[in-house]
């Protein structure tokens, strides 16, 4: 395979869900509790598609009836807490901490970019013990979500960075879109979906980069 890169790549931006942390299973299981709690039946196979790619206020008004939106804010607050319920089922993905390391090593910059929100994000980063190796993160609290390019391309300009010599991992069609729209190389992540490059893991990753960064 030829260099992605051939003027060096210099920095990857990580999407959280699916591609930081395994939360597919602990995300849909927050919906479904929220629905139980309303009354309402489990989420449709459409309905889980859709809240594992946009932000949690757009997943909740689009799974709940908007006449129910006043009680399911109060259910929110009381009965479904994502930071007690929810964030103890998250979990890393394995090898994720090795290619952190990894890219580190051989000098390159790192940021997130995710549909979550400035608190929802950070909420992760504590439970998980990350290293403070992000910079920057920018959530849907900064910019708007993706499949808009806006996050993507404030992460570049806080790099002052050419976008040619940057990697997205993601792992949904959002990312993919967001990627392509700021100029930047795909890396589809999990085995699901297509891009320039596809990993089902981090080891498979690392290699596919060995010949960008070495």
């Amino acid at each position: 395979m030829g260099r992605l890169f051939p003027h060096g790549l210099t920095g990857i931006i990580f999407d959280c869900d699916g591609v930081m942390i395994d939360s597919r299973t602990a995300n849909a299981l927050f919906y479904n509790k929220v629905l139980a709690a309303l009354g309402l039946p489990p989420m449709t196979p459409e309905q889980d598609a859709y809240t594992f790619m946009a932000t949690a206020r757009q997943s909740l008004e689009y799974i709940v009836p908007p006449g129910l939106h006043r009680r399911m804010d109060e259910i929110l607050r009381t009965e479904v807490v994502y930071s007690r319920d929810i964030v103890p089922l998250l979990r890393i993905y394995p090898g994720y901490r090795e290619f952190l390391e990894l890219a580190r090593s051989h000098g390159l910059r790192l940021a997130v970019h995710t549909n979550r929100t400035a608190e929802g994000m950070q909420r992760v980063l504590d439970f998980l013990a990350l290293p403070s190796y992000f910079n920057p993160v920018v959530t849907a609290t900064e910019a708007a979500p993706k499949p808009a390019p806006d996050g993507v391309r404030l992460v570049l300009e806080r790099w002052g960075a050419d976008p040619a010599q940057v990697l997205f991992v993601g792992d949904s069609p959002n990312d993919r879109e967001a990627a392509a729209a700021a100029g930047v190389v795909f890396a589809a992540f999990g085995g699901g979906l297509q891009g320039p490059l596809a990993a089902a893991g981090y080891e498979e990753l690392a290699g596919l980069l060995r010949n960008e960064w070495e």
